[in-house]
């Protein structure tokens, strides 16, 4: 993996998750549809994001933590700012601390446009602060089905 040749402000971005990053991982469900999607995109993440990536890649050995090495190394990780924590601090009572902290980062970055991720609540919240959201693999508006 390589940098991202769109490091940089200006340039549309998708926020990815831990559940998101985790389909580089070998044997990862939806790994070959998630190569096919990402390519060419800016991908961003927070801390929380590496530390999800980082979690699943050592439950499933050493080729995955090398892999979750190299993707650490080419997504760009945004730092926790004032509008992220806000935001976060907005939606905290209704998500968990991580899930708040994913979409605060989201929604204050102005270049994030779209969110990828498989997990539930994240889906439908940032549904609602109108970011696309994505999940290569699974159907279109998928949370919108889930009870």
């Amino acid at each position: 993996m390589t940098p991202s040749p769109f490091a940089g402000r200006g340039v549309p971005a998708v926020y990815v998750d831990g559940s998101a990053l985790s389909q580089y991982l070998p044997d990862a469900p939806f790994r070959a549809t998630w190569l096919a999607w990402v390519d060419g995109r800016r991908l961003v993440t927070n801390p929380v994001g590496v530390t999800e990536l980082h979690g699943i890649a050592f439950a499933r050995g050493a080729q995955a933590r090398a892999v979750a090495h190299a993707v650490e190394q080419s997504v760009e990780v945004l730092r926790f700012t004032d509008q992220a924590l806000q935001t976060a601090s907005h939606v905290s009572t209704a998500l968990s601390s991580f899930v708040a902290l994913h979409i605060g980062t989201a929604v204050a970055d102005p270049d994030v446009e779209v969110v990828a991720t498989y997990q539930l609540d994240l889906a439908r919240v940032a549904a609602l602060y109108r970011l696309a959201v994505v999940s290569p693999g699974w159907p279109d508006r998928w949370w919108e089905n889930v009870s």
